[in-house]
């Protein structure tokens, strides 16, 4: 076999290369967010009237282009988890949408598309060959060894480790960037999200394992964790907040089940200082989804607690966390996974936190019904708390009478009487 160095040499080439190995009704997984190769899909968008129903497979775009929005006839973007960039396209009908479970990504990509090649932006590679996912393994990482790479070398994507490592015999061809990667901005939390955060922070102990969603609520019960010891972090998204933690030694990971003092991930997004605490660190570790989200392997931490989010509630405990009726804003994600693994875990608990109502209190959260044609994307039997800013309604092993009362507590004072008169119309009360 050739030297290392010789290899990389050789497989360095133009981005239209990718070309080479794309042809009529080609499916193409592109990883998504900071992992999505843009060099790589402005070459494919540039040869559009060459090709011939070539679908790219992506997770959160993390910035619109002529693909998605229709407008290249020979490509077709097909969204597994919808993104600012995505979602008006999707409801003109412009890109497509897959529901899924996030842990099942590959195993549905491999049974229903059968993809061809895997496109990517990686870390420069090291002297061994080796090139590394950077901030985002999510789906990509399960077809390494599987499925050729053509990937884009990124010069500001920062080498990390786990099970995210590519060989230069694993690509097939490789262009170069010099790209900054896109930044989280911190969201501003409201009192309402303090409220919350401060309910679930009560209920995590010390020891525990944690998954934190992204988003105000979440970032504030990371913020109110200061005083616990010995958290572990194994959680679908690494966001800035776990990083204080770990630097205050609150996060050790000394109590984990698996991967002790590793910190387990599919995917980092956050600021400049969370790329910077990633870069060439061994205790940060990126797996493929199907095993970070695999919620038998969630379970295997006794202590679990997953942190979630909603947009409402029903009586039953169903949550909507991806659309307002048939208006979509996103997917399933990863948190039917958590809450599935989070009550699998021997003591181990998992949160859906939503506001009481609307930001102008004018709507409830909590609900009789959800809206016509919205998607419950954690259904009831694997609900276990929800919290709001009036408090924590336990629904495991509750009947369906309980469950009423106990998110009517919850809901916003100005809803409690209607709600009531609706849950005893309904039968439930």
């Amino acid at each position: 076999m050739a030297p290392v160095t010789d290899m990389i040499a050789a497989a360095r080439r133009p981005a239209d290369a990718v070309l080479e190995h794309v042809g009529p009704g080609s499916q193409i997984v592109v990883n998504g967010y900071n992992g999505e190769p843009q060099t790589v899909i402005d070459a494919l968008e540039a040869a559009g009237d060459r090709l011939t129903d070539v679908r790219l497979h992506e997770m959160l775009a993390p910035r619109t282009r002529p693909s998605i929005e229709g407008r290249i006839p020979g490509l077709r973007h097909v969204s597994w988890f919808l993104s600012p960039a995505t979602r008006e396209a999707f409801h003109a009908g412009h890109c497509d949408l897959v529901p899924n479970n996030f842990s099942d990504v590959p195993r549905l990509l491999r049974r229903s598309v059968r993809p061809d090649l895997v496109v990517a932006s990686v870390s420069p590679p090291d002297r061994h060959g080796y090139f590394s996912l950077g901030t985002v393994a999510t789906h990509t990482a399960a077809f390494i060894g599987e499925l050729p790479f053509f990937v884009e070398v990124n010069a500001q994507m920062p080498r990390t480790y786990g099970g995210n490592q590519l060989h230069i015999s694993d690509i097939v061809g490789w262009c170069e960037a010099d790209r900054p990667l896109v930044l989280a901005p911190p969201p501003v939390p409201t009192a309402r999200d303090r409220t919350i955060a401060e309910l679930v922070a009560d209920r995590i102990p010390d020891g525990a394992t944690l998954q934190a969603g992204i988003g105000a609520v979440p970032d504030m019960v990371l913020a109110a964790l200061g005083d616990h010891r010995e958290l572990g972090v194994h959680s679908e998204v690494f966001g800035t907040g776990f990083v204080d933690l770990v630097d205050r030694g609150v996060v050790t990971g000394t109590r984990k089940a698996t991967h002790r003092g590793k910190i387990i991930t599919t995917s980092a997004m956050g600021d400049a200082s969370l790329h910077d605490f990633v870069a060439d660190n061994p205790g940060v570790e990126f797996h493929p989804v199907d095993y970070t989200n695999d919620p038998w392997n969630i379970a295997r931490e006794p202590l679990f607690r997953a942190v979630n989010a909603a947009l409402e509630v029903d009586f039953l405990g169903q949550c909507a966390a991806e659309s307002l009726g048939s208006q979509y804003f996103s997917s399933s994600g990863g948190q039917p996974d958590f809450a599935r693994g989070a009550i699998m875990s021997e003591h181990g608990a998992a949160f859906i936190c939503l506001h009481s109502a609307t930001h102008d209190d004018t709507v409830s959260r909590i609900v009789p019904q959800l809206h016509p044609g919205a998607a419950v994307t954690t259904f009831k039997n694997i609900v276990d708390h929800v919290v709001t800013e009036y408090g924590v309604a336990e629904l495991r092993g509750a009947t369906i009478a309980e469950r009423t009362s106990r998110l009517i507590a919850i809901a916003h004072p100005d809803f409690r009487d209607d709600l009531t008169a609706q849950g005893r119309a309904m039968g439930y009360l």
